[in-house]
């Protein structure tokens, strides 16, 4: 197995998720068509995935979320801090499609400082 293989994988990986944040963004959240058939409470469940990921978005949940996980990959060493960090882009990278990019993109620079950063270093903080 080559050693640019894991990298590669954690790249493929994190522009899938991308394309997904843009699927459900441009496909569930901005659709006209979600609007008219969500007027009715309850009518389909994706309506409520629509509804409840709006909450979300306007309370900042994920954009908080990954910023949490980073600080704390940050913080936290070896392998649990890089788990940690890979977790924090799960949750920056979609929060930066969905309207939060002004704190979602401080979250995935910090995550992504921290998937680079070398195992054997110390924390500066």
């Amino acid at each position: 197995m080559s050693r640019s293989l894991p990298p590669a994988l954690l790249v493929l990986f994190l522009g899938l998720w991308l394309a997904a944040s843009y699927g459900v963004r441009y496909g569930l959240m901005e659709d006209a068509q979600w609007v008219g058939l969500c007027t009715a409470p309850a009518a389909y469940w994706q309506c409520e995935v629509r509804s409840l990921l709006g909450l979300g978005i306007h309370h900042q949940v994920l954009a908080w979320g990954g910023l949490g996980l980073a600080l704390l990959a940050q913080v936290i060493g070896g392998r649990r801090g890089w788990w940690l960090a890979l977790l924090g882009l799960v949750f920056a990278v979609p929060a930066l499609v969905l309207y939060t990019a002004s704190m979602a993109t401080f979250a995935l620079v910090l995550a992504g400082l921290r998937l680079v950063r070398n195992a054997g270093a110390t924390p500066s903080l």
